[in-house]
């Protein structure tokens, strides 16, 4: 009797293939090696949900990242560079404890559930009137662009505090800043535009809590200056700054949650059928698209010091991909790991991450995500894909479509 094994061979992870399908490739990864030093992409692919788990609890693996991503910007653009970078210091998502727990804790109160659910109404009532103004029944259009990406915006800055006649600058800024942080700028241009955005960015939100500390109103700024922690546990500069990344994150991952979600149900009828007949398992649907195809592939970490990883020797400055994309699919945690289930129930999910740098924002991912996607399955019984390919943007961290093509 002669036994065979399985080769697995390395790809990369931005090839189109790879990206537009990762999955059968990281099972494949995992099951081969669920700790792996990719030479191809300098640094180690953690792939396994116990391992993936144990390093969001390590000390001794660091979530800061400002300094590669500055190594990162062409010379031409260094001079813009030092201003945009010190603001992103000052990201939450980027400083480890005791810092990262002090920086969170200015909005620990106001991103509890509890104080999210009051713009519950809002946001329905919202989704509502801009699916009538944009999606007739029967027409075809594009669902990110109809519903997925305004309506996040929209609730977030109503949330957040800034007017209406604000947001096309808002917005726009938000997005260079993204390209800045998940890579994708690459020329010397794009950098330049998308440095100066975070420092246009960062003044405009100054101006804003300077007018919320003259006139206090119902929103996030003000509720948080009535804390009393801004100048005391934390500075003015570094509330700003964490208001730079609240605005960043407040549209993207939601918008990615949303079509991630929609697509998942209309590729597999009988779980549509289900939550149509049990409109409670809405959210359900939510967190099993986080768990099998989320808005989110990866966090980026680094190693502070040498330290051992599952048996392997991971030297200091080493970077650590956590592949969560990856863990929400490991059998060893997950029954049935590849079928989409709303009536699943064992395991917890990596979808908004673990441990203290657990999704602050989770709780009103899943409000508005939620919402958008119970009027959808409710109001538009004949919601299909058109038959249209589909395209993913290219990312290492993201997963989101470009266009998702419907029929209302």
């Amino acid at each position: 009797m002669t036994l065979t094994t399985t080769r697995f061979t390395e790809r990369y992870l931005l090839d189109p293939a790879v990206n537009a399908d990762p999955y059968g490739y990281l099972n494949a990864l995992r099951d081969h090696a669920p700790v792996y030093w990719s030479a191809m992409h300098r640094a180690w692919l953690v792939t396994g949900y116990e391992q993936v788990v144990h390093c969001l609890r390590d000390p001794d693996i660091s979530a800061e990242r400002v300094r590669p991503l500055m190594d990162a910007v062409p010379q031409g653009a260094r001079e813009d560079a030092e201003r945009a970078f010190t603001i992103l210091s000052r990201w939450m998502v980027f400083n480890d404890p005791p810092q990262h727990r002090r920086l969170r804790q200015v909005f620990q109160e106001q991103f509890a559930a509890r104080a999210i659910g009051r713009y519950r109404t809002f946001t329905e009532r919202a989704t509502g009137a801009m699916l009538a103004r944009r999606a007739a029944p029967g027409r075809t259009g594009d669902l990110a662009a109809d519903i997925a990406k305004p309506l996040p915006a929209l609730v977030f800055a109503r949330w957040l505090g800034v007017p209406q006649a604000h947001g096309p600058s808002f917005w726009y800024w938000n997005a260079r800043v993204g390209d800045l942080v998940l890579g994708a700028a690459q020329e010397e241009r794009e950098y330049r535009t998308s440095l100066q955005s975070l420092v246009s960015l960062e003044e405009y939100l100054a101006g804003l809590v300077a007018e919320r500390r003259a006139q206090s109103q119902d929103d996030l700024i003000s509720s948080v200056l009535a804390g009393g922690r801004i100048g005391d546990s934390v500075s003015e500069e570094e509330f700003v700054g964490l208001l730079t990344q609240m605005a960043f994150a407040g549209g993207e991952t939601t918008s990615n949650l949303i079509v991630n979600t929609v697509l998942a149900l209309l590729h597999r009828p009988d779980q549509l059928a289900a939550v149509r007949a049990e409109p409670q398992l809405v959210g359900a649907a939510v967190e099993e698209a986080l768990r099998l195809d989320g808005p989110s592939k990866m966090s980026v970490r680094t190693a502070a010091r040498d330290l051992d990883l599952d048996g392997h020797a991971v030297r200091a400055g080493d970077r650590i991909f956590l592949v969560t994309a990856a863990a929400n699919r490991d059998p060893g945690r997950f029954p049935e790991p590849d079928v989409f289930d709303v009536r699943r129930e064992a395991g917890t999910h990596l979808g908004f991450g673990f441990g203290a740098h657990f999704c602050i924002g989770a709780a009103l991912a899943r409000l508005v995500a939620g919402a958008v996607v119970g009027v959808l399955v409710r109001d538009y019984p004949g919601l299909a894909l058109t038959g249209r390919p589909l395209s993913w943007q290219p990312s290492l961290l993201n997963r989101s479509l470009t266009t998702l093509p419907v029929r209302y």
